[in-house]
């Protein structure tokens, strides 16, 4: 299994002219609804390189008939207007349960060292937001709902580094039942450092799809892929030992951090599945592969 570029060229860039979005824009939701695609992506309005760069992080909207042209809306459709989200929220994943659109994202304060935390929000049209606030009161990133329940229970995947962990909750708000899913690879070129997951896991017929990204002691990003088991998602079946896709092209390598390909959604068009991804933490490309050629 490989992704394959859909473009040479970024599908979304910052716009100069736009303030909240000259710096960046990268790793996006992706939602499929109503025959559109529909992108919540993190913009930033100065370079994000560096922990030291005083940017602030904002969530765009973009909307798409084709999957690769997009017309996007003039503000933000969520800011930094929140103390735990002072910094902005950052780096969002999108399911939709029972006909509402539930988005996980990262919210950074800023306030303190590892002042990040996950945070939920929701909505009906994907442009108005209802906050809910944090639901995980730790230094905590990368986070994802999965699109239904297993057993009863709503299940989330998150990351306490270097590794992918899973919880569980009746509510959505408490969660529970944490354990350790994925552990980086010690003697792997590109997941040896840490690992985190890039968009909700996909249910398919064989298991639970799930993209990730690895990371390695040079701090490359990639992403690589993995089977997990419908009905028990904390039990790997399968892993891939080799990168669906790396830093190739120009603005994958060189950009405000280097070297990074980041997703944080997908969406299946016919039999194609498309990952958008941030490249280089600058902008957004787009990949695919054929869901008959997913073989683990």
């Amino acid at each position: 299994m490989k992704l394959t570029r859909l473009s040479r060229r970024p599908v979304l860039e910052p716009d100069p002219d736009n303030y909240w979005e000259a710096g960046a824009v990268y790793n996006c939701a992706a939602v499929r609804h109503q025959g559109l695609v529909y992108l919540i992506y993190r913009a930033t309005d100065v370079s994000s390189s560096g922990s030291k760069a005083h940017y602030i992080s904002r969530l765009g909207f973009a909307v798409s008939g084709d999957g690769l042209h997009f017309n996007r809306l003039a503000e933000p459709v969520l800011g930094n207007d929140v103390p735990q989200e002072g910094r902005g929220p950052e780096d969002p994943r999108i399911v939709k349960i029972d006909g509402i659109f539930y988005m996980t994202y990262t919210g950074y304060g800023g306030r303190f060292d590892g002042d990040y935390r996950i945070c939920l929000a929701s909505s009906k049209n994907l442009i108005e937001w209802q906050r809910h606030g944090v639901v995980l009161d730790e230094s905590n990133k990368d986070a994802s709902l999965f699109p239904r329940k297993i057993a009863g229970r709503y299940w989330m995947f998150h990351r306490r580094p270097p590794s992918i962990w899973l919880a569980a909750s009746g509510d959505l708000m408490t969660w529970g039942d944490h354990r350790e899913v994925m552990a980086p690879v010690g003697d792997s070129r590109w997941e040896n450092l840490k690992i985190g997951i890039a968009g909700p896991p996909i249910e398919m017929e064989d298991g639970w799809l799930l993209i990730y990204h690895g990371v390695n002691h040079e701090k490359e990003y990639r992403l690589g892929a993995a089977l997990l088991d419908r009905e028990d998602p904390g039990r790997v079946l399968a892993r891939l030992p080799d990168p669906i896709l790396e830093p190739e092209l120009d603005w994958e390598r060189e950009g405000h951090v280097p070297n990074v390909v980041f997703s944080c959604g997908q969406v299946v068009l016919g039999e194609t599945l498309v990952v958008y991804y941030g490249g280089a933490d600058t902008v957004i490309g787009a990949a695919a592969v054929r869901m008959s050629d997913i073989h683990f």
